[in-house]
């Protein structure tokens, strides 16, 4: 009996089979579901970016499956593998795989994040590679901890205990000065403002000079911010909006004349010790947009709900800003309409399933946006947004015809 994948291969089936097959409704093994979804993406023009939106939200079980199993296509493999493809929970299970080639893992090794290192230094097929390890060391995102944990692998290969000439020239993290704080390593277990060149920063600066100029002095403000959801301050130094202060004294009986604190795009070594809100909040607009791209996750995470539409935004424009980071501000509900919208414009973030899940659950969202994204939404998921009350009534009805035409074909195939 002839497989699916072959009819879809052949151009034997007409457009709304081939439809549903992008959405992965047909009853077909998973396995064969995976293999007809990677086909289209690569393949097909039409139905490509349906196949590619399903497959970023797979179901975890059946693409861990597939990823492991040796007798998986090359073609499936290569799919998963692929750097913009990759989903962090299948790396594991993908660099284990016999039939992933070696050369994968030393391209990875080369350009890996932190994350992906720690998934590289655990993974027994890595650590006994010689030649992963070694490009490894020269992975721009390690850490000392990391580097010293190489030296100890290559030490084990070659099977000695100490220090080997072969592995002598593998960085070393920088030595500790004692005149600077204890607090100043704990920046390498995060991502550090040196990780982005300034040219990028500068080049958004320019591009919306005369936006940030507009509202150069405006404070940090954020969107629908309550005392729970931001992080705890000292009591001598309460989070709120900064306010204009009076001169300490009055002349001939005048009310005093009110300023507003000056504020700063760039701090002295001494004020950037704060916690990060304390931080966010002495600067003017075009220091915190800089924050926003050069920052840490932390920071991130402030300024995206930043009531500034140009400083909100240029959180997204950072090269370190990461698609599980994208994931959770696009199930929040106090940042701008405008950030919700500029994510779903970005190629790189609806390419991501959960990312458009979340777009079109959040309440938020601007409706056009969400209307334009229901088609992308797997039938389960269509039937629990159906069923959300949060949702504008439009996106809850549209949800439930969906559902009920996915639903019905799913029946009659």
């Amino acid at each position: 009996m002839p497989r699916m994948i072959d009819s879809i291969r052949n151009s034997a089936l007409p457009s709304n089979m081939m439809q549903f097959a992008a959405k992965g409704a047909l009853l077909v093994p998973p396995d064969e579901m995976i293999e007809i979804l990677v086909y289209l993406a690569k393949h097909n023009k039409v139905f490509g970016q349906q196949a590619r939106l399903t497959l970023a939200g797979w179901d975890e079980a059946s693409s861990h499956t597939a990823a492991a199993n040796p007798k998986t296509p090359k073609e499936v493999l290569d799919y998963f593998i692929d750097p913009e493809n990759l989903r962090p929970v299948l790396l594991p299970s993908l660099l284990e795989n016999p039939s992933v080639a070696e050369s994968f893992l030393i391209r990875l090794a080369s350009s890996a994040s932190r994350e992906q290192v720690e998934v590289l230094l655990n993974s027994a097929r890595a650590s006994q590679s010689r030649t992963v390890l070694n490009t490894l060391a020269g992975n721009p995102s390690l850490t000392g901890a990391n580097a010293e944990k190489i030296r100890e692998k290559l030490a084990a290969l070659d099977g000695t205990a100490g220090n080997p000439p072969a592995v002598a020239e593998i960085a070393k993290p920088a030595p500790v000065n004692p005149a600077e704080p204890e607090a100043a390593p704990a920046a390498s277990q995060d991502d550090s403002p040196a990780d982005v060149s300034d040219e990028t920063a500068n080049a958004f600066i320019s591009a919306h000079a005369a936006e940030i100029a507009a509202e150069a002095e405006k404070p940090f403000d954020p969107v629908s911010a309550t005392l729970e959801e931001l992080p705890s301050q000292p009591a001598q130094e309460p989070v709120q909006t900064p306010v204009a202060v009076g001169v300490a004294t009055a002349v001939a009986g005048q009310p005093a004349p009110q300023r507003a604190p000056q504020k700063k795009w760039m701090l002295s070594t001494e004020e950037q010790r704060g916690s990060a809100l304390q931080k966010i909040a002495k600067l003017d607009t075009k220091g915190r947009i800089l924050l926003a791209i050069k920052g840490t996750k932390e920071e991130r995470s402030l300024l995206i709900r930043d009531g500034t539409k140009i400083v909100a935004l240029s959180v997204l424009e950072s090269p370190k800003v990461t698609d599980s980071e994208v994931e959770r501000y696009a199930s929040q509900k106090n940042v701008l309409e405008a950030v919700l919208r500029e994510i779903s414009m970005k190629r790189r973030f609806v390419k991501q399933y959960p990312i458009v899940r979340n777009l079109v659950f959040n309440p938020r969202t601007p409706i056009d946006v969400s209307l334009g994204l229901l088609k992308n939404l797997l039938i389960q998921d269509l039937r629990n947004l159906a069923g959300n009350k949060e949702v504008c009534d439009t996106v809850r009805k549209l949800a439930t015809k969906m559902f009920r035409q996915k639903l019905d074909v799913t029946k009659k195939s």
